[in-house]
């Protein structure tokens, strides 16, 4: 890539999206563009059943220890087989939202409505798609606080900063490599602020997609970022959980790991 089209990007005034990274990835991340060009639907796909929208679906939903199967989903979206309701409902609401987003442009108010609807099973319905108005803290299995999300008193602040960020992304020409780096960012300073009382990662995920989908067309759609992620997912939580335990002192310094992760998509 030559480097002046690498500095013209740098030069975006962004607030939360940092660009110091970028000369890094680019010498880790490079070739993106034919084997994206080469993404495609699934034979199984069909008008009315989307394949790749059920493993994105079942494997974003499995990463936030959903007990679920992609076997058993496809049985179930595709095939009209019937389980209990307790064990697609979630990914089903997950699913609605991924297709909302296909058809959808990407922005704030649209982004909550995604949240309604992937987190209508587990958010109470007035907190849905709404900014917390409460701390909140991510804890691991064993009880500890493995971090501290944005203050309520500065998630207003803080998405503001986001959303300008986003749409100044969204209006920015750049190359398919480029587009990764800010994708994979977008998504881990989203979850980093962690603005819903749940539903964070699955809609960070659909956000990092979403955004690919916007700036390269439709073909997003059939990348396998959320199988990747769940795939490497202890990976995926010590490069989340590299940059800090408090998101005033976060150091994105850090974050290459995490962006490099979603490239590897690629291969599957």
């Amino acid at each position: 890539m030559p480097f002046s089209n690498c500095y013209n990007v740098s030069m975006m005034k962004l607030e939360l999206i940092n660009t110091d990274l970028l000369p890094a990835y680019l010498v880790q991340v490079q070739n993106l563009t034919a084997p994206f060009d080469a993404l495609k639907d699934a034979e199984l796909s069909t008008k009315d059943f989307s394949f790749y929208t059920s493993v994105a679906s079942v494997f974003s939903s499995k990463i936030e220890g959903e007990d679920i199967e992609l076997d058993s989903y496809i049985k179930h979206k595709g095939m009209g087989v019937a389980f209990q309701p307790d064990y697609t409902k979630k990914i089903d609401d997950l699913y609605a939202a991924y297709v909302f987003a296909q058809s959808s442009p990407l922005s704030a108010e649209n982004l909550a409505t995604a949240h309604q609807l992937l987190s209508a099973r587990f958010v109470v319905a007035h907190y849905q798609g709404k900014l917390r108005t409460q701390n909140m803290y991510v804890a691991t299995d064993d009880g500890k606080i493995a971090y501290v999300a944005a203050s309520p008193y500065e998630l207003a602040t803080e998405m503001a900063k986001f959303y300008a960020d986003l749409a100044t992304l969204l209006a920015q020409s750049m190359t398919t490599e480029e587009v990764f780096y800010y994708a994979a960012y977008l998504h881990l300073v989203f979850v980093k602020i962690h603005p819903f009382y749940d539903g964070n990662g699955r809609s960070a995920r659909l956000l990092e997609k979403w955004f690919i989908a916007e700036k390269l067309g439709e073909k997003a759609w059939f990348l396998q970022s959320e199988k990747n992620y769940y795939l490497q997912h202890q990976t995926y939580y010590n490069n989340l959980r590299a940059l800090g335990l408090k998101y005033p002192t976060l150091n994105y310094a850090q974050a290459l790991p995490f962006l490099c992760m979603l490239p590897k998509s690629l291969a599957l």
